[in-house]
């Protein structure tokens, strides 16, 4: 699944290129996991003002309201200044005066849906609950630690949740956790403060060098440019069962962890 590293790269590699862009046309393939909201005849002459991102929601201001995209399981963007016909699966076409923004999801579980604004609805229903941005300046170690306190699950479960800090996916819990020191296990109501303030540090140098890497390329992602990501290639545990640890040649270890897999070293995380 696209991240918040993926996200951000993706947001990058096109904002600029479709920024004051008219739409000319928009095409609906098959369903995605939820309808559009509204018809796509009505998106035709509005402008995209620019891309924001909000988790791993992307946000196309238009001129009149808003499209939220969320790239599911499997999904990418491209952006192209020249069209060709879609695939079998290529599900959502925004073409512009200024090229095609087009949305590949061969599982669907992506979307793309219009809203009339950031405060509707509409837009609350899917960005409302979402924690802190964990690059941005309101995720402090104060309010991170308090959020934690407030939660009794274990403390990577806590960072995949999103609703204390959003954006924290699988790879880059593992990454960060192992960077702090701290065992995936931990109740995230028992980490101290002096933890938190090192998870915290860790998350924002993780995701950081995660967007600088161009993300993560594990299975089929790129940017809207087409390019891979190599984040993976310098991880520390993920992926890497029964190789030894980079710091101590200890071997790390796998446990599941809410359906997903988490890896780890026992000798550097004991906190």
């Amino acid at each position: 699944m696209p991240e918040l590293p993926e996200v951000e790269v993706t947001r990058l590699s096109f904002a600029n290129a479709i920024a004051g862009a008219a739409i000319e046309s928009v095409r609906v393939g098959k369903a995605l996991r939820w309808p559009l909201g509204t018809a796509p005849q009505d998106l035709i002459g509005r402008h995209v003002r620019a891309v924001r991102r909000r988790g791993k929601y992307l946000l196309l201001d238009l001129d009149q309201g808003i499209l939220l995209m969320h790239l599911g399981m499997s999904g990418s963007l491209s952006f192209s200044r020249r069209s060709c016909a879609p695939g079998t699966h290529d599900h959502f076409d925004l073409q512009t005066d200024q090229g095609l923004l087009r949305l590949h999801d061969p599982r669907r579980f992506g979307a793309v849906v219009y809203a009339p604004g950031e405060d509707s609805p509409q837009a609350q229903k899917l960005l409302g609950r979402l924690g802190m941005e964990p690059l941005g300046p309101d995720f402090t170690v104060d309010l991170f630690h308090a959020g934690c306190k407030r939660k009794n699950s274990a403390i990577k479960q806590v960072l995949l949740g999103g609703q204390v800090v959003v954006g924290v996916g699988n790879i880059y819990a593992c990454e960060a956790l192992f960077m702090a020191g701290i065992r995936p296990t931990r109740k995230a109501n028992r980490i101290t403060r002096v933890q938190a303030s090192r998870l915290h540090a860790a998350i924002r140098d993780v995701l950081s060098r995660a967007v600088q890497q161009g993300g993560s390329t594990l299975r089929d992602f790129s940017s809207a440019k087409g390019e891979n990501g190599y984040f993976q290639l310098e991880a520390m545990v993920y992926g890497r069962k029964g190789s030894p640890c980079r710091v101590c040649a200890q071997p790390v270890r796998l446990l599941r962890q809410g359906q997903r897999s988490t890896y780890w070293c026992a000798h550097c995380q004991k906190a």
